[in-house]
């Protein structure tokens, strides 16, 4: 059977797109499977599917693709799946000596902007425009796309149009996501958020808006369920000013769980947030989270982000808004509160949306078939 190869540069090797849904699909089909990253030390073979990493990630540009020419030679694959730039260089060199194909999974807007935050004004038009070049010089030289999600199909299936791509989302498989549909108490709510705590993911205007549910709704009991944590100083800085000015007490700090146990991690919470900012890489995102949620049958409040309206229709499970209007906010929050069965009915729709169509079973089939018709005609 075919040899595939999975390289990454900043995702672990147990990450959940990759070797929980990816891998160990192929690898359940008969494939041979090896997923290669740079965040850690580790050899073993987990559930069929063969790991070789490396903690070298700090380390210098060639350390970095002269260990994936290494993984690519001891193990001949005949197709490489590549999650970076690094990835797709060092794919590019072992190609000179055997035909595989390279398969450029996008999954995050490259370049980020958190490439560029360090930079003056000036100095991020440089190296946007580097960045970006980079990008194209990976298009050309990648055989197949794999884009996360519809909104991340520029610049790469523009400028090479005849290339074979096909759009794979975060769907999270069945098994993984638990349901916890719940019955509204009008005089109390639980009101979750989770992922990286930071201004830009929306921390402040979760916070915002509760304190306007709050003034409107004097006697409602309002529970906070936060699961995640701060990524940097200036994150946890922002994050204790915040907490500091909160007139909610009744305020709980889960730490991130794994993805397995994510679902059960915000078991109690009656609607789940994502309020993060809008500029240009967050409108062009479709939020993982956000399928781990109505899977597990909670109504949830979103930016409006244009990577979601391309996508689906949220209406029939909750509401889209502007993360910065707290007025708005709360009222998509008192229409569950005044009417209950809006909620039950919500939440029903929500996880009967995950399991008709934003399921890994949705998908999985049209993956397989790709990695296949990707392979050199000899291994198919």
């Amino acid at each position: 059977m075919a040899k595939i190869l999975f390289l990454t540069t900043a995702h672990h090797y147990n990450d959940d797109r990759i070797f929980f849904h990816q891998a160990k699909e192929l690898a359940g089909r008969g494939f041979e499977v090896r997923i290669c990253s740079l965040t850690s030390d580790f050899k073993d073979k987990i559930d069929s599917v063969e790991i070789e990493s490396f903690d070298v990630l700090d380390h210098s540009l060639k350390t970095k693709i002269e260990k994936f020419t290494e993984v690519c030679d001891s193990f001949q694959p005949d197709c490489i799946v590549c999650s970076e730039p690094i990835a797709v260089f060092a794919a590019n060199k072992f190609i000179k000596t055997k035909k595989a194909s390279i398969i450029y999974d996008i999954t995050e807007w490259y370049p980020a902007m958190s490439m560029l935050q360090n930079y003056n004004f000036l100095m991020k038009l440089v190296h946007g425009l580097k960045f970006f070049l980079i990008q194209l010089y990976v298009g050309f030289l990648s055989t197949h796309f794999i884009f996360g999600e519809e909104t991340k199909k520029f610049p790469l299936a523009y400028f090479y149009p005849f290339k074979k791509k096909i759009i794979l989302p975060y769907y999270p498989h069945e098994k993984f996501v638990s349901e916890n549909i719940k019955k509204l108490n009008s005089e109390e709510i639980t009101l979750c958020y989770t992922g990286a705590i930071s201004e830009d993911k929306g921390i402040g205007n979760f916070f915002n808006a509760i304190e306007e549910l709050k003034r409107r709704n004097s006697q409602l009991n309002i529970k906070i369920l936060i699961v995640g944590s701060t990524r940097s100083d200036a994150d946890q800085e922002y994050f204790a000013k915040v907490l500091a000015t909160s007139s909610i007490k009744n305020i709980e700090i889960r730490k991130p769980t794994s993805f397995e146990e994510f679902t059960n991690s915000f078991a109690d919470a009656d609607i789940c947030f994502d309020l993060r900012n809008f500029n240009f890489e967050n409108h062009h995102s479709l939020p993982i989270k956000l399928f781990y949620y109505i899977g597990a049958g909670k109504p949830v409040i979103y930016s409006a982000l244009k990577g979601i309206k391309k996508h689906m229709e949220v209406s029939e499970f909750g509401f889209l808004v502007n993360p910065k209007d707290a007025a708005e906010i709360a009222d998509s929050i008192d229409k569950y509160l005044k009417n209950p069965e809006l909620y039950g009915r919500h939440a029903a729709n929500a996880r009967k949306e995950f399991t008709e169509h934003y399921n890994w079973n949705v998908i999985k089939n049209s993956f397989v078939t790709f990695i296949q018709n990707s392979l050199p005609k000899s291994n198919r």
